[in-house]
C-alpha cells in the first residue's frame, strides 16, 4: 500500500498516516486506513484553523484559496479531488510514473478546473517546488512533477507530521524509519489536540511552542531518546535531520538542520542512568534567563524561549572546543543575546558540574580524540590536581586556567617541575607525556592547545573539588578565567 521512499517529506507524511491508523509500519496500512486520514483531512482542511496553518504549505492551492473563502463547497470538492487518488478505481497515466514511489501516476489534473496536466503537481501541491508554467529542470519541456495518488496523500498529510514553530513548519527526518515515526506521532497527535481546541474557542489560528525552533528541535529529540531507553527498544543512532520551512507566496525558505550519528549517539549515552542526573543539571543551567521581573505582581514570567546548549548542539562538532569550554568546564561567556545565561557560568562555583567521565564520553563519541591521548590527559590531570592539593599552589591553579597564550601555560608548567626538582622530588612532568598532550612534535604545539589545557583543567576541577580544596581557597582563587569574548 505504502513504503518509505528516502524522500524527507513524503516519508514524514506516510509517517503521519501510520501513527493515524495507531500502526508501527507502512505495510500494515489498509485501504481502509488512508480513508480514514483522507476523511479526517477533508474535514480539517476545508475550515480553519487549518486553512490559515495551510497557507505556509500550500499556498494557492483549493484549501487556501481566498476566493473560496465564500464558497466552502469547492473546498471540499477540491480536497475529494485530491486526497482520493490513491483509490483503486481512481485514473492512472498509462506511461508517466510518480517520482517518488514509481508507481503509475495520477491520470486526472490535480486542480478544479481541468488545466493542469493530468497527474502532474506543482508548488501548491510540493512545497518549495517551482510553479505551474516553469519549465526548468523538467524534461522535455513538460512542467510539473509527476506524482501518485499514494504519494500526494503523503504529502497532504505532513502538515499534521510538523510543528508550527514561528509561522514555519519543522519536519523532522531520521535514518531511523522508528524515529521518524516517533517525532510525526508526536506532533500529529499534538495537532490534533490543538485543532480541537482551537475549534472549541473558535480560533482561527493554531497555537505555537515558546520555544525556538533549534530548541524545540532538541528538546524533542531528547524526548524521542528517554521515551527508547524507557521502553527498552534498542536504540541505535541515528543521524537526523530536520527541515523548518515555509512555502508561503511571500517568499518560500528552508534551514536545514543536521544532527549527526556521533551526537546522537552521544546525547543516548548522556541520558543513561550512569550520566543523566549530572547532563539534565548542566541543560538546566542553560536556559534563558529573565532578564527583570515580572510588572504585575504575581504574575508568572514568560517561559523561556530557547536553550542556549541545546542551539550549539547543532553546531557539532564543529564547535567542540567551545562546547567543552563552556558548558563542560563552566568558563563564563558574555554576548549581546538577551538572557544568555552563560554570563553566571563559573568554573569554581559550579565545581559539582564539571565531570571527567562525562567529558571523555564527548570526546570519544564527538571529538573523536585518540584513546592514547585521551588517557594522557586524564594523568596529566591527575598529576596536576594531587600536586596543587599537596603543596598548596594557588598561583599555579590560577596560571593554568587564565592562561591566555601558550607560552603561558608552558611557563607555569615548567615553574612548578623546577619547584618539584628543588625539593629533590620527582618531576611533575615529563617529557612524553607532555608532548602528547600538548604538542605535536617538540617545540610545535597543537592548533587546539587551548583545548588541551581545558580537558586537563576539567580534571583537576574535578579531583580538587572531591578533595574539598575549591571550597576552601575559593576566596583566594582568581575567578576572572580570561578576557571576556567577543560576542557571539
Amino acid at each position: 500500500m505504502l513504503q518509505y521512499t528516502g524522500h524527507p517529506f513524503i516519508d514524514i507524511g506516510i509517517a503521519t498516516i501510520v501513527a493515524f491508523a495507531s500502526k508501527t509500519h507502512p505495510q500494515q496500512l489498509e485501504l481502509e486506513d488512508l480513508d480514514a486520514i483522507a476523511d479526517y483531512l477533508e474535514e480539517c482542511y476545508t475550515q480553519q484553523p487549518m486553512t490559515s496553518f495551510l497557507s505556509v504549505v500550500f499556498p494557492n492551492s483549493g484549501f487556501t484559496q481566498p476566493a473560496y473563502n465564500k464558497l466552502p463547497q469547492k473546498r471540499i470538492q477540491y480536497a475529494r479531488k485530491v486526497l482520493r487518488l490513491y483509490r483503486p478505481e481512481s485514473l492512472r497515466a498509462k506511461n508517466t510514473r510518480c517520482i517518488f514511489t514509481g508507481q503509475p501516476a495520477a491520470g486526472m489534473p490535480l486542480d478544479l478546473d481541468n488545466k493542469l496536466p493530468p497527474g502532474h503537481s506543482y508548488r501548491q501541491h510540493i512545497p518549495l517546488t517551482t510553479g505551474e508554467g516553469i519549465i526548468n529542470y523538467h524534461p522535455n519541456e513538460m512542467n510539473g512533477i509527476p506524482i501518485s495518488g499514494q504519494a500526494l496523500l503523503a504529502l497532504h498529510a505532513l502538515p499534521l507530521g510538523c510543528a508550527k514553530v514561528g509561522g514555519r513548519l519543522l519536519a523532522i527526518h531520521a535514518s531511523d524509519n522508528d524515529a521518524t515515526l516517533y517525532c510525526a506521532r508526536h506532533f500529529l497527535h499534538n495537532n490534533m489536540r490543538s485543532i480541537e481546541k482551537a475549534r472549541e474557542i473558535g480560533a482561527t489560528k493554531l497555537p505555537e511552542p515558546a520555544e525556538n525552533v533549534a530548541t524545540l528541535l532538541i528538546k524533542q529529540l531528547l524526548a524521542m531518546i528517554k521515551e527508547r531507553q524507557k521502553q527498552q527498544e534498542f536504540d541505535a543512532p541515528a543521524s537526523i535531520t530536520a527541515y523548518y520551512f515555509t512555502n508561503s507566496g511571500q517568499g518560500p525558505d528552508l534551514q536545514i538542520f543536521h544532527i549527526p550519528l556521533e551526537v546522537y549517539d552521544f546525547l543516548s549515552t548522556m541520558l543513561s542512568d550512569d550520566y543523566r542526573q549530572k547532563w539534565e543539571q548542566i541543560c538546566e543551567r542553560a536556559w534563558e534567563v529573565s532578564s527583570q521581573l515580572s510588572a504585575k505582581q504575581n504574575s508568572e514570567e514568560p517561559p523561556p524561549t530557547y536553550n542556549i546548549l541545546y542551539e550549539e548542539l547543532l553546531q557539532l562538532p564543529t564547535t567542540a572546543a567551545h562546547f567543552i569550554s563552556h558548558y563542560l568546564l563552566r568558563r563564563p561567556f558574555v554576548s549581546k543575546r538577551k538572557g544568555d545565561p552563560r554570563r553566571f557560568y563559573s568554573t569554581i562555583n559550579e565545581a559539582e558540574l564539571v565531570s571527567w567521565r562525562l567529558t571523555e564520553s564527548f570526546l570519544r563519541k564527538v571529538v573523536s580524540m585518540e584513546p592514547a591521548r585521551i588517557a594522557e590527559i586524564k594523568n596529566l590531570g591527575d598529576s596536576l590536581a594531587e600536586y596543587i592539593h599537596s603543596e598548596n599552589d594557588k598561583r599555579l591553579f590560577n596560571s593554568l586556567l587564565n592562561a591566555q597564550r601558550y607560552d603561558q601555560l608552558r611557563a607555569a608548567l615548567i615553574r612548578a617541575n623546577v619547584a618539584c626538582l628543588r625539593r629533590r622530588q620527582e618531576p611533575l612532568l615529563r617529557l612524553k607525556p607532555y608532548l602528547a598532550v600538548f604538542e605535536e612534535a617538540e617545540g610545535l604545539q597543537y592548533a587546539d592547545w587551548r583545548l588541551a589545557r581545558d580537558l586537563v583543567i576539567i580534571r583537576v576541577v574535578e579531583q580538587l573539588h572531591e578533595y574539598g580544596w575549591l571550597k576552601a581557597h575559593a576566596d583566594d582563587l582568581d575567578l576572572d578565567q580570561g578576557p571576556i569574548e567577543a560576542a557571539r
